[in-house]
């Protein structure tokens, strides 16, 4: 994987020193593999377990928009803060201080747009949608609100959010980063991180681990992939608990003792 570059320059909204440098590509074919995967954030989940790395949020506390697709890709973030006027005067003033967009332009196709956003509040709404499928976003994380749901459902663009509102945040949010490190349901994410998310939940890949996860995964898939046709061929229940437990310790404690 090449080396972080800088990034492409802004949109209009935010100053050059506030936009990180582009993250790494993280290569076709691995985000191809990662798709292959049965059950794939579940086993993921798994070896970040195994690595002690805590980077899964169930779909519970973000839920998909779309809940039958699983997008793969890189992470492109956004930290979002609240605006610190009142709305009403913000609105009088026509002082919009959030851009996700920026974090948009930033981004290729096939990346993830990861918003660390404003709870209740609209941090992405069906505008944004609108220019991040257009320009081949694969989807988008949101810990905070969104809007305009159906307008990105019409627009086949995945959206994992924990609120949805119909209170716009451009006179509640203000942008204050792309492409530095945030913070979603307690994860830390950092830009370039691959991102998986299905109707299970989400989980998030740091970079250095990404190669090592997914031939973990592979080989889990296989064994499991295994496990379920001797089950169709008739595998018995007693055959099955020996097959997969047999290396847990209270396993072989129970074998020694009887």
């Amino acid at each position: 994987m090449a080396a972080n570059e800088r990034h492409k320059g802004n949109a209009g909204f935010l100053t050059d020193d506030r936009i990180g440098n582009t993250p790494r590509k993280i290569e076709a074919s691995i985000i191809e593999r990662f798709r292959k995967l049965n059950d794939i954030t579940g086993t993921i989940s798994d070896f970040l377990d195994e690595k002690g790395i805590r980077g899964v949020v169930g779909a519970s506390l973000l839920r998909p928009t779309i809940g039958d697709r699983t997008i793969v890709g890189r992470a492109i973030t956004v930290r979002n803060t609240p605006q610190p006027s009142d709305p009403h005067l913000a609105v009088s003033e026509n002082d919009n201080l959030m851009s996700e967009v920026e974090g948009i332009n930033q981004s290729e196709p096939g990346d993830i747009l990861v918003i660390q956003g404003i709870s209740d509040v609209s941090n992405m709404g069906g505008i944004m949608a609108t220019i991040a499928s257009r320009q081949g976003l694969a989807g988008a994380i949101v810990d905070g609100g969104v809007r305009d749901v159906g307008h990105s459902r019409k627009l086949n663009f995945p959206i994992w959010s924990k609120d949805v509102t119909p209170i716009t945040g451009k006179w509640r949010c203000a942008t204050q980063e792309i492409n530095g490190v945030v913070n979603i349901m307690g994860v830390s994410v950092t830009p370039g991180d691959l991102v998986v998310a299905d109707e299970t939940g989400v989980c998030f890949v740091p970079q250095a681990h990404i190669l090592e996860v997914l031939e973990l995964c592979e080989s889990a898939d296989a064994k499991e992939a295994d496990w379920v046709k001797r089950l169709d061929a008739g595998m018995s229940i007693p055959d099955l608990v020996q097959k997969i437990y047999q290396n847990f310790p209270h396993q072989k404690n129970e074998k020694r003792s009887g």
